[in-house]
């Protein structure tokens, strides 16, 4: 690969990353740790992440456990789950909390794997965008130095063959989020 082309693709890996951490927040009616990364809770005045301050494990297939290190922490992670938009009720017994995921309606599935597809279509339109600014480029040298126009294009091609690896990289994870949501 040509050593101007590096930046762009590491853009497009940085989105394809983004994506899977976004499509890692979306819960398929499985327990998913992953479901609390987005959240913070107020730890002696810092925002903090809910793994940094508890133990977080999955004891059966519909159900996280949240075990603070601090007893005090209880309420803070509480009340961080409850504002937060994952739609879940947490159940405390003063030590340990408890998120109890229920099954998901045909509906509800359906709304995910719209959002899933969606999230796919903004990650798409992102890589294109890193294309634009690729292809951009590639014109600008092409005024300021002595560049071939041959050279442009074969920079161009290695660009849109970038470009087309990533989008068969978004399609196949949209399509695989969206198998695992709508199984029942």
């Amino acid at each position: 690969m040509d050593e101007r082309l590096i930046p762009f693709d590491e853009k497009m890996q940085k989105t394809m990353n983004n994506l899977g951490e976004e499509f890692g927040g979306i819960r398929a009616g499985r327990a998913n740790p992953h479901v609390l990364d987005r959240l913070r809770v107020d730890y002696y005045g810092t925002p903090t992440a809910i793994q940094q301050v508890a133990n977080v494990n999955v004891p059966e297939p519909r159900m996280i456990q949240i075990q603070p290190w601090e007893p005090s922490m209880v309420r803070e992670i509480e009340k961080a789950i409850l504002t937060s938009d994952l739609g879940i009720n947490p159940t405390n017994d003063g030590k340990v909390i408890r998120l109890i995921f229920p099954e998901l309606t045909e509906e509800r599935r359906k709304e995910l794997a719209k959002d899933v597809k969606k999230k796919g279509e903004n990650a798409k339109v992102a890589i294109r965008n890193i294309r634009r600014d690729a292809n951009d480029s590639f014109k600008k040298l092409s005024r300021n130095s002595d560049i071939s126009e041959d050279e442009i294009k074969e920079l161009e091609d290695g660009a849109q063959k970038m470009t087309d690896k990533y989008i068969a990289e978004v399609d196949k994870a949209v399509e695989s989020k969206t198998k695992e949501i709508l199984t029942v």
